[in-house]
């Protein structure tokens, strides 16, 4: 049988923080672990946004709404909201690291480095690292990245990760969303080999109506992608299904880490959960620990909790 929010588990005494929680899968995917008695940790980047969310879930009829200020494009931000969960909970069940901005003409974050790959990756990263003692506070608790079909075709550039040459807005958002699984794949193996019961997942939406569309073409005004997004529209599902396989990877008992979670319609673009193929350049073990170097090194992570 199709799994649908109804399978989520019951989730009382668990505490989760969602990133983007204020619109589009971060939305859904809060609504659905609150109305299963979650405390929910709203992770957006300003405090007025994340407020509003909580006032809109509360008027639902859910509790346990926690508003949290972050901002992923400033790892100052990222540091502050660490210390501000660990400093109000011994323990978190769930992260999901899911909020991420997509094929925006070229913008650097308050550190310097490239807007997608700053917020998208990097800032998920310093995230995860700076709360891995409270998950390993919780047993089976679990990091879900979500990712997206564009980790398909994305290539880590190393040798111009932060656009310094040369900036292609699609070219680096595959990067960033590629960049998603290859971290999940290498956590899931130093928590492996560190003896943690914390796991590591990915989850992709497939084609699913968000404000990352509107907003990518408001951006760079390109009236082709606007009637691209037009003549595609029959084949995105609502926000809702997209953010099915997060919530999958996040709570079903049988979901496991090094499997890629999307849907599983024709070309894994809309449908069910279910598990979808690898993106080939994930499978590099040798690249996927560059990238976590070079990212502990990026983020000021230099002494990573989680060593090789």
């Amino acid at each position: 049988m199709a799994w649908t929010c109804a399978d989520i588990p019951p989730l009382q005494g668990r505490t989760a923080l969602v990133t983007g929680a204020n619109s589009g899968l971060g939305l859904e995917t809060a609504r659905a672990l609150a109305a299963q008695g979650a405390t929910v940790l709203l992770a957006c980047r300003s405090r007025a946004k994340a407020e509003q969310t909580a006032t809109q879930l509360a008027a639902e009829g859910l509790r346990g709404l926690e508003p949290l200020e972050l901002n992923l494009a400033d790892l100052e931000s990222v540091r502050r909201a660490a210390s501000a969960v660990a400093a109000a909970h011994t323990g978190l069940d769930l992260l999901i690291n899911n909020a991420g901005v997509m094929a925006p003409p070229l913008q650097r974050s308050a550190q310097g480095h490239e807007l997608q790959l700053a917020v998208n990756h990097l800032g998920h990263f310093a995230l995860t690292q700076a709360l891995l003692p409270l998950l390993e506070q919780r047993p089976g608790a679990r990091v879900v990245h979500v990712s997206s079909g564009a980790a398909y075709f994305g290539r880590i550039q190393f040798d111009d990760l932060l656009a310094e040459r040369r900036y292609d807005p699609w070219g680096a958002y595959g990067q960033s969303k590629l960049a998603n699984v290859m971290t999940s794949l290498e956590l899931h193996r130093r928590l492996g080999a560190a003896g943690s019961t914390v796991q590591s997942l990915v989850a992709h939406p497939g084609l699913a109506r968000t404000n990352l569309q509107p907003t990518s073409v408001a951006a760079r005004g390109s009236r082709l992608e606007a009637l691209a997004y037009r003549l595609m529209d029959p084949l995105f599902q609502s926000a809702a299904m997209g953010a099915l396989p997060q919530l999958f990877a996040a709570t079903a008992p049988e979901a496991q880490p090094g499997v890629f979670y999307g849907p599983g319609g024709p070309a894994n673009l809309k449908g069910h959960p279910a598990p979808c193929r690898m993106p080939p350049a994930a499978r590099d073990a040798a690249a996927c620990e560059r990238l976590w170097a070079v990212s502990a090194a990026a983020t000021g992570l230099i002494a990573a909790n989680l060593q090789a």
